[in-house]
């Protein structure tokens, strides 16, 4: 059984940075792929970010407005730690930012898809004010 905490959230203004971390515990974290999913109110859960088991291929959401460019992805295998550093950020980023993971490697397709990903921490609080 795998623990997921989220950490790193707060309220900022437009145009700040953030940096979210994910600690696991309970599983072999290198062998995982790890992703970023966001839920902003009244509206439903989407792909951020995700990551490869070994760090070495990472994912981003290509949607409007997308975060692209402004996030990035990153893992430490050492510290079992996954983060995502915010940039520039805007107040439609404003939601709660949940991590995930899931065991083994996945296609690309896979990544973005919140189904397949068995383990979820409690989320953390990204407020950004205009």
């Amino acid at each position: 059984q795998v623990q997921l905490v989220e950490s790193g959230g707060g309220l900022v203004q437009a145009g700040d940075s953030l940096r979210l971390s994910c600690a696991a515990s309970g599983g072999t974290f290198r062998t995982y792929s790890m992703g970023w999913f966001r839920q902003a109110p009244g509206k439903e859960r989407e792909f951020v970010a995700a990551i490869s088991w070994s760090g070495g291929s990472t994912y981003y959401a290509d949607y409007a407005d997308s975060v692209k460019g402004r996030f990035t992805i990153s893992r430490d295998n050492a510290k079992n730690t996954m983060y995502l550093r915010m940039n520039s950020l805007k107040p439609e980023d404003t939601a709660v930012y949940y991590c995930a993971a899931g065991a083994g490697r996945y296609s690309s397709g896979r990544y973005s898809v919140g189904s397949a990903y068995t383990y979820w921490g409690q989320g953390t609080q990204v407020t950004v004010s205009s």
